[in-house]
């Protein structure tokens, strides 16, 4: 599962658009105030995690896109 495949799974899951961010894909705007995301890392992996009062809070480090798209998938429905 890429980026574009977990949005559609989540829109199809009818989970509210400001519950997540997917980095490149869906960005919603105004940022809400909290949500869980996914996102590339800084080491050339994935990461997943969540933001709430300002600060994103990595959770897990991925090696590839396809495992961060399916734990958020896993947190969110």
């Amino acid at each position: 599962m890429d980026r574009r495949a977990l949005h559609a799974a989540l829109v199809e899951a009818r989970i509210p658009g400001g519950y997540y961010w997917i980095e490149g894909v869906h960005e919603p705007v105004p940022t809400p105030p909290d949500f869980l995301f996914v996102r590339r890392g800084g080491d050339g992996g994935w990461e997943t995690g969540a933001f709430e009062r300002g600060t994103h809070e990595v959770l897990a480090h991925h090696p590839d896109e396809a495992a961060a798209c399916a734990h958020l998938l896993s947190l969110l429905v």
